[in-house]
């Protein structure tokens, strides 16, 4: 992958398709963008695309492979792969419920019959579950053949778990797979991966060994063509460090909230810590379409520190979503802040210095397209949907976003990006210089080429300067 900052967006909220996407990145962007991470495209029935149908087709109302191809030319795209869960409206889950136990696909999904040895997990069972839901993580389904079974669904009723100890599920991840890779695919994204192992005796979350067995398999498939992926996982930041050392991509959720503790307090003792030892084939992340996390950051930060940092977001207007884990059962804990991160920090000033920060650290940036924007908190579409999450999930048309690149923050953020996308500093050593707490300075390194940010933290305050190697002058941005 090249070290060039890759936005996140959905197929229809940077314009209202993939071809107004294209057009207004030729039109915007052309120079702050290296690669796009597009949010799941194909037909789905629910989670805004996380519920997929097939991996096959592109939704009609989002465009055809053709635009998926256009943009494979110009950009390198990540691709979203649900290896733990499938629609209930495909047409893999709906021959079960016609056929039931003569469907082909009867041991595609994960049954709880078959799972535990009683047929239903005890009250201990469920307790020890890591899960996302204050119940045991199953639908009862009703058969064409009268009978009622109960499938895993770790997430909504729409996502109905895969058992991936089946063959007959294996030729359909491989079968996806080269279609994604077929139409462009530069990386693929694992989505909820490490609840896709499930034992008996264990949270279900990240099981060992099994997690490095399911891994190497999917990579295997990639590697036909020298495809690697990202496990996506918001869990102890251990993990990440874990995944890491295996070889693999990693992403940086506890970067989001240690920057806002820095901006919030003015102390960088934290901060500093976490980029002088985190992973660095990684991708960096500020905001994304889940939210800020907030369990990635835990024993980087205190408890209290957290919670401090979660009451502020409060009073910036974000709502939570919480933890139902076995971890979190003494008591309610927060596992995601629902903000837009502009609305967090609350200023242009604080805004521009937690890129800086970000373009400055170990890994890849993404940038999600509402951040691209220095977006606010949309509560009309909150409030109209119901949904918490959509507060940072505004659909911008190809007019709003004609006007919102002639803020001066959006101005400023554009020649951070393309100062960070041009200049080849950024592909070797990361040093955090030694400095009073509310002083950070990173100084970048690849052979000739250095640049270096200093920030005051509490005024928010920075300077950027890079080595001019024709000359060997230091220049400001």
């Amino acid at each position: 992958m090249d070290n060039k900052i890759m936005l996140i967006t959905y197929a229809d909220s940077f314009g209202k398709n993939l071809k107004e996407l294209r057009l207004m990145l030729d039109t915007y962007f052309k120079k702050e963008i290296g690669a796009i991470h597009i949010l799941p495209f194909f037909p789905s029935s629910g989670d805004r695309g996380f519920a997929p149908l097939t991996y096959e087709t592109v939704d009609p109302e989002f465009g055809t492979w053709e635009d998926i191809d256009a943009l494979a030319k110009d950009y390198e795209l990540m691709f979203d792969f649900m290896v733990n869960h499938l629609s209930r409206c495909s047409e893999y889950f709906l021959d079960f419920i016609e056929n039931h136990d003569n469907s082909q696909y009867k041991d595609m999904f994960l049954r709880f019959k078959n799972f535990w040895p009683q047929g239903e997990p005890t009250e201990e069972e469920v307790a020890m579950l890591n899960k996302r839901k204050p119940h045991a993580p199953c639908v009862d389904i009703e058969f064409a053949d009268g009978t009622t079974e109960k499938i895993w669904c770790t997430f909504s009723e729409e996502q109905m778990d895969l058992d991936l100890n089946s063959e007959v599920t294996w030729d359909f991840v491989e079968r996806s797979l080269e279609c994604l890779m077929n139409h462009g695919a530069s990386i693929i994204r694992l989505d909820a991966f490490a609840f896709a192992t499930k034992k008996l005796g264990t949270s279900c979350f990240f099981v060992e060994p099994e997690m490095w067995d399911l891994m190497k398999r999917v990579q295997d498939i990639l590697d036909c063509r020298n495809v690697p992926m990202l496990p996506e996982i918001h869990d102890h930041y251990q993990i990440q460090e874990k995944i890491a050392d295996h070889g693999y991509y990693v992403y940086d959720f506890a970067l989001p909230v240690l920057v806002l503790h820095t901006i919030y307090t003015g102390s960088g003792e934290r901060l500093k810590h976490w980029l002088r030892n985190c992973p660095r084939k990684q991708f960096t992340t500020l905001d994304t379409h889940d939210g800020i996390g907030t369990v990635d950051v835990k024993d980087l930060l205190t408890d209290e520190e957290i919670d401090a940092v979660c009451s502020k977001t409060l009073e910036q207007g974000a709502n939570f979503k919480m933890d139902y884990s076995a971890k979190a059962k003494d008591k309610p804990v927060v596992y995601q802040i629902n903000c837009t991160y502009y609305s967090a920090v609350g200023s242009d000033e604080a805004y521009l210095l937690s890129r800086a920060i970000q373009f400055f650290a170990p890994g890849i940036p993404q940038v999600y397209y509402v951040g691209l924007l220095a977006g606010e908190n949309d509560y009309e579409l909150m409030k109209r949907t119901d949904f918490p999450r959509n507060i940072s999930r505004h659909n911008y048309t190809i007019e709003e976003i004609a006007k919102e690149v002639k803020k001066p923050v959006v101005k400023k953020l554009g020649k951070l990006m393309r100062f960070r996308n041009e200049y080849p500093a950024f592909d070797d050593a990361c040093i955090v210089e030694d400095t009073d707490d509310h002083i950070l300075r990173i100084h970048r390194v690849n052979g000739q080429y250095e640049a270096k940010l200093e920030a005051n933290l509490k005024d928010y305050q920075y300077t950027i300067t890079y080595r001019d190697t024709k000359t060997g002058k230091w220049y400001e941005l």
